[in-house]
C-alpha cells in the first residue's frame, strides 16, 4: 500500500464516519427535547455519553494498540450501528430518561474505540510507506472532507426530519454505519504496526498505561494540553449542540427544524474553509501552539458574544466565526501531539487526552444545560466562553517547553 493509497482510505472512513454522524447532529438536541426530555435531560443524556468516553477510553485505547487499529474501528462501527437503532426506538416508546442515560453511556463505548485508533493507524502507515509531508496536510484535507460530509448529512438529516419525522435521520445514520463495516474490512489494513499477541488483558493493559504515562502526561508538553482539554473540549460540544436550538430561539419559531440543520451546515462550512486554511496557516505561523492559542482566545471572545445578539443574522456570522477558529486549530494540535508520541503508545496516549476532554463535558453540559433552563442559551454559551478561555494558561505552558514538535514541518520529528 502507497503513502497515497493510504490517505485515500483515511479519506474515504473519514467521509463515512462524519456524513453518518451528522445526520442527527443538526437535529440531535430537538430529538431528545421531542423524546420528553427537559433541556437538563437532554443536555445530561449527552453527558452520560460524555461519561461513556471516559469508562471506556483507555480500555479501548488499549484494544488499538495491543490488538490492532482495525479491530477497534470496526468494533467502534459495529456498537455505534447498534446504539443508533436503540436511541430511534427509545424516541418511539419516549423512554424515561434512565434509558437514555444508559444507551448514551454505550454511544460513548461506540466512539471510545474510535478515538485514537483511526489517527494512530494513519501515522504509522503513512510512516511505514515512507510519507514526509507535514501532518497539517493530511488532517486539513481529513477536514475539508469532514465539512464536506458534515455539510451535507446536517443539512440532509435537517431536511428530512422536516419532510419526515425526527426520527428518520437516525435510522439513515445506522444504515451508512453498516456499510462503513463492509468498507473498512476491505480497505483497512495494520501497516507500520505488529499486534501485540499472546498477553492477557490486564497485563497488556499495564503495560500499555505504564508506557502512556511515562510518554504522554510525563512528558511536559503534552501534559499542559491535555490539561487544557477539559476546558474546551466540553464547551466546545455543549456549544455545537446548544447552537442548534439557540438560533430557533434568535429566530422566534421552535418548529424551523432545517434552521437547526443550517447550524450544523455552517459550522460545516468553517471546518471546510478551516481545513482548506490549516497548511496556508502553518506556513505562515512558525509555532503549533501560536495556532492554538489564538484559537482558544478568539473561539472564546466569540462564545461570550452570543450573549448580546438578538438579531438572527449576527449569530449566525458569529457561530461561521467560531465555527472557523475552532476549525483551523484542528489540524494543528493533532499534529502537534502525533509528532510527540510513539508509535506503540500513540491510540492510547491520544485516547487519554481525549478522555480528559470528555471528563469535562461530564460536567460542564449539563451545568450548562441547567444554565441554559435558567436563563437562556445566549447565557449558558458566555458561560461556556469563560470556562474555555481558562485553557490559555495551560497552553502557554506547553508552548513554553519550547518541544521540536512545536515548529515540525515534516512527519517523524519524535515518533
Amino acid at each position: 500500500m502507497s503513502a497515497r493509497r493510504v490517505q485515500g482510505t483515511f479519506y474515504v472512513l473519514t467521509f463515512g464516519n462524519t456524513i453518518a454522524a451528522s445526520f442527527i447532529w443538526g437535529i440531535n438536541t430537538l430529538f431528545l427535547l421531542d423524546a420528553g426530555l427537559s433541556n437538563l435531560e437532554a443536555f445530561a443524556a449527552n453527558a452520560f455519553f460524555t461519561l461513556g468516553m471516559v469508562i471506556f477510553e483507555i480500555p479501548t485505547g488499549v484494544v488499538a494498540d495491543t490488538r490492532g487499529r482495525r479491530t477497534s474501528y470496526l468494533l467502534g462501527t459495529v456498537t455505534l450501528a447498534v446504539t443508533t437503532l436503540l436511541y430511534w426506538l427509545m424516541w418511539l416508546w419516549e423512554s424515561p430518561f434512565w434509558a437514555w442515560a444508559l444507551v448514551s453511556v454505550a454511544l460513548g463505548l461506540g466512539f471510545a474505540f474510535f478515538t485514537g485508533a483511526v489517527e494512530a493507524w494513519l501515522v504509522d502507515a503513512l510512516t511505514a510507506t515512507g510519507y514526509r509531508g507535514t501532518l497539517e496536510t493530511v488532517f486539513g484535507r481529513a477536514q475539508i472532507v469532514s465539512g464536506i460530509s458534515m455539510l451535507s448529512g446536517s443539512v440532509l438529516g435537517g431536511l428530512l426530519a422536516q419532510l419526515t419525522n425526527l426520527g428518520v435521520p437516525f435510522l439513515v445514520r445506522a444504515g451508512i454505519l453498516l456499510v462503513m463495516i463492509v468498507v473498512a474490512g476491505v480497505l483497512m489494513r495494520d501497516l507500520g504496526f505488529t499486534p501485540v499477541r499472546g498477553t492477557g488483558p490486564v497485563t497488556a493493559v499495564r503495560t500499555v498505561m505504564r508506557a502512556s504515562w511515562m510518554h504522554g502526561f510525563q512528558r511536559p508538553a503534552i501534559r499542559w494540553v491535555m490539561i487544557a482539554s477539559p476546558f474546551t473540549a466540553g464547551v466546545g460540544v455543549y456549544a455545537f449542540y446548544a447552537l442548534q436550538p439557540y438560533l430557533l430561539e434568535v429566530a422566534g419559531d421552535d418548529t424551523a427544524y432545517a434552521l437547526a440543520g443550517l447550524a450544523a451546515a455552517i459550522f460545516a462550512g468553517s471546518s471546510i474553509l478551516g481545513g482548506l486554511l490549516a497548511p496556508l496557516v502553518r506556513r505562515l505561523v512558525g509555532r503549533r501552539t501560536t495556532v492554538l492559542l489564538a484559537s482558544v482566545a478568539v473561539s472564546s471572545a466569540v462564545l461570550i458574544a452570543f450573549f448580546f445578539v438578538e438579531t438572527l443574522w449576527l449569530a449566525i456570522v458569529l457561530l461561521a466565526a467560531w465555527g472557523l477558529t475552532t476549525s483551523v486549530a484542528q489540524p494543528a494540535q493533532r499534529s502537534y501531539l502525533n509528532d510527540m508520541i510513539p508509535s506503540a503508545q500513540r491510540a492510547t496516549v491520544l485516547s487519554f487526552q481525549s478522555l480528559l476532554g470528555s471528563a469535562g463535558g461530564i460536567v460542564t453540559q449539563p451545568a450548562l444545560g441547567r444554565a441554559a433552563d435558567l436563563q437562556g442559551y445566549g447565557f449558558s454559551l458566555m458561560i461556556g466562553g469563560i470556562i474555555s478561555a481558562a485553557a490559555l494558561p495551560f497552553l502557554a505552558a506547553s508552548r513554553a517547553q519550547r518541544d521540536p514538535a512545536d515548529r515540525a514541518t515534516t512527519l517523524g520529528v519524535d515518533a
